[in-house]
């Protein structure tokens, strides 16, 4: 089966969609209109050069290559959970911790994956590393994103919660430890609600893919079911890991607050 081909008119087509979803934004006043419109340009121009970066990378299976697209990924992914959270924080220790929680995660995940379940040959084959460390990072981006916000914004709100208790002599884990629990929860719920959802209220992306690209539907089932465990188990220990690194840079050895080091909400 060929994949049928869409021409530059059919994308035209659903470019309008999304400038008449900008335009409903301007007429009621919601103020999304130019976002709706940046982001759709900034992802026809990314996801055009992506394809042209992984033509030339298809053709030429190099380690050094594949982790050079793979480091760019990641540090990007990195500065994205960071520039979500609306109360980070300061300055490179907030960078490197949201990009080493996805690299504690999603690269381990993904390296296990190609090397034991997939068995590509060799195991840094494009045509699957690349996808599944982009799938991957995608949505543990996302969960961490989500909890580190949360846990940064809810020990600020609490603080004074938060304090009390460490001057009547708890630890920075059990002064914290209610806070701490509820934004991993808060991190790892997407995915959850996402395989409690897939093939009954939705079909996931990867397997639609590859139906369409006309695989055999149960093997497209095989490879979802594997992505979603896998994208789950990146997340969840990427959430937990970006959890305990915020919060470690949020209390001192001397088992205080210490909120200097937050940016102030703009």
């Amino acid at each position: 089966m060929n994949v049928i081909s869409l021409s530059s008119f059919d994308l035209s087509l659903a470019a309008c969609l999304l400038l008449l979803l900008a335009a409903t934004s301007l007429r009621i006043g919601l103020g999304l209109e130019k976002r709706i419109v940046i982001s759709g340009v900034r992802m026809t121009v990314q996801l055009l050069l992506i394809g042209m970066v992984l033509k030339a990378l298809f053709a030429s299976i190099s380690l050094p290559f594949v982790g050079l697209m793979s480091l760019c990924m990641l540090l990007v992914a990195g500065y994205e959970v960071w520039a979500r959270q609306k109360r980070k924080l300061r300055g490179a220790p907030g960078y490197l911790i949201s990009t080493g929680s996805m690299l504690i995660s999603s690269f381990t995940v993904t390296i296990l994956a190609l090397t034991v379940m997939v068995g590509a040959d060799p195991w840094y084959m494009p045509q699957y590393a690349i996808p599944l460390l982009g799938m991957l990072l995608g949505n543990t981006m996302n969960g961490v994103a989500l909890a580190s916000d949360r846990l940064t914004t809810e020990i600020y709100n609490q603080r004074g919660m938060v304090e009390q208790r460490l001057l009547l002599g708890h630890t920075w884990q059990e002064a914290s430890g209610e806070i701490r629990r509820d934004c991993m929860r808060t991190g790892m719920i997407p995915i959850i609600n996402s395989m409690a959802a897939a093939g009954v209220v939705s079909l996931p992306g990867m397997m639609t893919g590859q139906i369409l690209g006309g695989s055999s539907p149960l093997d497209a089932v095989k490879y979802q079911i594997l992505v979603m465990f896998l994208i789950a188990a990146g997340t969840g220990f990427g959430v937990l890991s970006a959890i305990w690194l915020i919060s470690r840079r949020l209390f001192d050895d001397r088992q205080r607050l210490v909120l200097d080091c937050l940016s102030s909400v703009k």
